[in-house]
């Protein structure tokens, strides 16, 4: 049923005061009162996480090197807002053409400057009942079943044609989610066939990069970039693929590439800060990462491990009392995060070694190995530089400790082989070798041993050895596959069981999540849906 105009709530999202006091007063004229206002995008996040709206009213310029397309991707990004929220944005005319061609995550509509109540209230009721047509797919989406939303797709592309382009978009990439890049593949296709649309040929290079057809992907990207050169995602997407392919200094021109057009996303930023400092240009690291820090302690998503990264770029730049007084600001600004007392730790032992005081670097190395909880959620690069400090101070035991946990948490043989390649350069090949292989050890085991136990009917036990596994090796992702099917397989032979259920849903996700080109991920989100469908769960129940 449609959603009656007094009933729609919305937040306004405005630095000038007048405009929003404007904003206030049509929306009331067109009888909207349920109304809440932002002064800025860190005011905005904190009330969508407290509330949702059914329309965010946005401002494109909101002051600060922050804008509304930033909030947007932040907002989709971190999945702050559902997806029957309408993010409508208010851009004057001399902007629309860079706001509309610079992004892949568009809002849903655009509202040019200057208008009055009645073309406000029109596009507001043009927005809100394309998105009734879409709701029935975006609660299947939410609930989690991605098949039936699919097929509701499929659905609404025969029964709404005005909206086709919208539903083939959604359900490619529905597709990629489920696994299935080469459905994927032909639904950009059948739109590239009939009209040059940027956003499928960016569509298309991703279900080429998750089938790690690199070559290809780059080429479709490139054409993308010599067609339109505000189109940022495609160059986020081609830095991403020349680095599977092992062409650091190609995937960092990329994203230079990217920065000057779009210079204050921080999370492109900090891509440019990591791949800067690893092809050797400690000058452009230090750059960037200082912008990504000092945007940072302001925002709702700061995170420590940002001056981590900016330390180790000072120190490679031969900069050690900028160094030290990042670290005293990391004490500083990031108070009370998580991390902070892992990355203070870290940054320490990293000025130590720099400074040859191998007795500080000692005492700073113990502090970050007590620190390193898994549960904090540390970054692999993290955990990387801790290992790194550990063999520099000549402390094998404890590098050996934070590798073998790296390799634990690696999802796949790749991730292995980079670790192996860092202790290569350390000087230590046999380490990475040694430790390399007694992962593949445990791995072979653990899933002999497991099939085993399924194929000869002890479900309980394949159960038991998978979830041990999972516990041992949480970032495998093909001991998570393997988990999931164990699950599944016990649910299939023994009966329904909703926690082995919700569990099989959980390593489903990491595998969707860390390895979006596997092979038999469909398969699998086909088994896992059909045995709901056989024990008459929905897919929603199971959370």
């Amino acid at each position: 049923m449609p959603q009656k105009i007094e009933d729609i709530s919305v937040l306004i999202v405005d630095a000038n005061a007048g405009m929003r006091t404007q904003l206030r007063n049509m929306l009331g004229l067109c009888g909207i009162t349920k109304l809440a206002l932002a002064v800025s995008a860190g005011v905005a996040v904190r009330k969508l996480r407290d509330q949702n709206f059914d329309i965010v009213l946005c401002e494109y310029h909101l002051g600060d090197g922050q804008d509304g397309q930033h909030l947007l991707e932040d907002l989709r990004h971190h999945h702050l807002i559902p997806l029957a929220t309408l993010f409508l944005m208010i851009t004057g005319e001399s902007q629309h053409e860079k706001v509309i061609s610079a992004a892949e995550l568009a809002p849903n509509d655009y509202i040019l400057k200057p208008f009055s109540a009645d073309k406000l209230l029109s596009r507001i009721s043009r927005a809100l009942s394309k998105r009734d047509i879409f709701i029935p797919t975006y609660k299947l989406i939410e609930a989690g079943n991605t098949l039936e939303a699919i097929e509701s797709c499929r659905k609404g592309e025969a029964e709404n044609p005005q909206y086709l382009i919208d539903f083939l978009r959604l359900r490619a990439e529905l597709h990629i989610s489920a696994g299935q890049a080469a459905e994927a593949q032909e639904v950009y296709d059948r739109v590239l066939d009939t009209k040059a649309v940027p956003w499928a040929k960016l569509g298309l290079a991703k279900t080429l990069y998750m089938q790690k057809q690199f070559g290809a992907a780059e080429e479709h990207l490139k054409e993308l970039l010599a067609e339109n050169e505000m189109y940022l995602d495609a160059y986020d997407w081609l830095a991403r693929t020349r680095e599977a392919a092992g062409r650091l200094d190609e995937a960092k021109e990329a994203l230079e590439s990217a920065v000057k057009v779009s210079p204050h996303t921080v999370r492109r930023l900090r891509k440019l800060g990591e791949v800067s400092t690893a092809v050797g240009d400690m000058a452009t690291a230090t750059r960037v990462l200082n912008t990504v820090v000092a945007k940072g302690k302001y925002s709702d998503f700061r995170d420590p491990e940002d001056h981590v990264l900016l330390v180790k770029a000072q120190l490679g730049s031969g900069d050690a009392a900028g160094a030290a007084n990042t670290v005293r600001d990391l004490e500083r600004s990031m108070d009370g995060q998580p991390k902070m007392a892992l990355c203070k730790a870290l940054s320490d032992a990293m000025v130590a070694t720099h400074a040859g005081d191998s007795d500080k670097a000692a005492a700073a190395l113990n502090e970050a190995i007590k620190f390193n909880d898994p549960r904090l959620g540390a970054s692999m690069s993290i955990k990387k530089d801790l290992a790194r400090i550990c063999i520099e101070n000549k402390q094998d035991e404890k590098a050996a400790e934070v590798i073998m946990d790296v390799m634990r948490h690696a999802a796949d043989d790749a991730a292995v082989e980079a670790i192996k390649n860092m202790l290569i350069e350390l000087g230590r090949p046999e380490l990475g070798h040694q430790l390399a292989e007694r992962i593949r050890s445990e791995v072979r085991s653990i899933m002999t041993e497991g099939a085993q136990l399924a194929q000869s009917g002890d479900y309980d036990g394949a159960v038991r050895q998978m979830l041990d596994a999972s516990e041992k090796l949480p970032g495998n992702t093909n001991v998570a596959f393997n988990a999931a099917l164990a699950l599944l397989k016990h649910i299939e032979n023994i009966g329904w069981n909703e926690h082995f259920a919700r569990n099989a849903k959980r390593f489903i996700d990491r595998v969707r999540k860390e390895d979006p080109g596997n092979r038999r991920l469909a398969a699998l989100v086909n088994y896992y849906h059909a045995l709901l469908k056989k024990n008459g769960i929905s897919p929603e129940q199971i959370r």
